[in-house]
């Protein structure tokens, strides 16, 4: 055989031993071959299991798709190159066969709202917003506007409030629209929403899930009902995680619950500590015996932790006294995401809600002094000495 030929072939396609590797091996095939023309027929018509184009499915997408619809106990899943392309599958799959109209949440992430107001109503779809921690509200919106969908966050970014997602998803359910949630702070450890009845979970895995700030991905988990399309979408748009990071983000997820423990421990340190300053004249975390959703945060989470954000006001700070503050941080990363290993500052005006007009920022209650916070995992002391010396 020619050297050209040997360089080729020599190597693959070999059988397999008995032997079961201890983790996922990353597969960068892009296509799949059978020894017999007829199987690869049949996976192409889904009569058998198996791989043929890595636009469709690949083994280590596949594998990393299996351990995240364990998490949150859904029918299946689809991994996808960001958490907000998992959040326009989401949105697609839920607006298939269903009016054209979503409600939002008010307060929820700036790209979140940028896709919404940018690229969906152009399209065609109505998009009408309701403070989702109102019940009366929220019933009203979906009577008045008869969404296809309810869009909402367990966790709002960036003030962390808490909606009440199992009485709007019987409302959803009762009036015949899915109901997506993001649930990228809470993540699976603290709540699973598919459980308590939506139709439809996202989460950035670039989050707490892989964890440690060196991938960029996103998933769509789903209940029976939503798989085939959200499938059906997969294989046809090609939003797919590439084969290195749903390697790196199956590793991340063995050891996220151990480090969402902690990160939680330690951001309930933060926020009393914070609580007690006077450089601050608010804190924003779901474990504040006074927070807006107390009811409704000791419903859904049930003597759970209550994540891993803290926001807070810096007292009578403009732009420039926040900045001025945050580049004394010497520990704590000033980086523009959430839920790694270490620490994370970010500047909601700066970055994640930029694109709000200052007016609408303020009635969100997004001031020019608000910073929010990623706990880590490291020692509470060591976060807690950069924040006093910030100050």
């Amino acid at each position: 055989m020619n050297i050209h030929t040997k360089a080729v072939h020599a190597g693959d396609r070999k059988k397999q031993p008995a032997a079961i590797p201890s983790t996922t091996p990353i597969y960068t095939a892009s296509s799949f071959s059978y020894a017999e023309m007829a199987d690869l027929d049949k996976v192409f018509a889904e009569e058998i299991d198996g791989y043929c184009y890595s636009r469709y499915d690949t083994p280590t997408a596949h594998a990393l798709e299996e351990q995240l619809t364990a998490l949150e106990e859904g029918a299946g899943s689809l991994a996808t190159s960001s958490g907000m392309s998992a959040l326009q599958v989401a949105l697609q799959a839920a607006l298939t066969d269903r009016r054209r109209s979503v409600v939002a949440a008010n307060a929820i992430y700036g790209a979140t709202m940028r896709m919404l107001n940018s690229l969906l109503e152009p399209m065609g779809v109505e998009v009408n917003y309701v403070d989702i921690c109102d019940e009366a509200a929220v019933a009203k919106a979906i009577e008045e506007h008869k969404p296809g969908c309810v869009l909402m966050e367990s966790i709002s970014n960036p003030l962390l409030r808490v909606g009440p997602l199992d009485r709007i998803a019987d409302m959803t359910r009762a009036a015949g629209a899915a109901l997506i949630v993001d649930s990228t702070f809470a993540t699976p450890l603290l709540m699973q929403p598919l459980k308590l009845g939506a139709n439809l979970v996202v989460h950035s895995l670039t989050k707490f899930l892989a964890g440690h700030g060196d991938v960029l991905g996103g998933v769509v988990i789903s209940d029976a009902a939503h798989l085939p399309i959200v499938r059906a979408i997969g294989k046809t748009s090609g939003p797919g995680l590439g084969p290195f990071e749903c390697y790196l983000t199956m590793r991340g997820v063995k050891t996220f619950p151990l480090r969402m423990e902690r990160q939680c421990a330690n951001a309930a340190a933060v926020a009393s500590w914070l609580a007690a300053h006077p450089g601050v004249s608010r804190v924003y975390y779901p474990g504040d015996a006074q927070h807006a959703d107390a009811a409704t945060i000791g419903r859904l989470f049930a003597g759970k932790p209550h994540g891993a954000m803290v926001s807070f006001d810096l007292k009578d700070a403009t732009r420039e006294g926040v900045f001025r503050f945050m580049d004394r941080l010497k520990l704590i990363v000033r980086a523009t995401t959430l839920g790694d290993v270490h620490t994370l500052a970010l500047y909601p005006a700066m970055s994640s809600h930029r694109d709000l007009a200052p007016k609408q920022r303020q009635r969100l209650g997004i001031g020019d002094g608000l910073i929010r916070l990623s706990v880590g995992i490291e020692a509470a002391e060591d976060i807690l000495a950069d924040l006093a010396q910030a100050f």
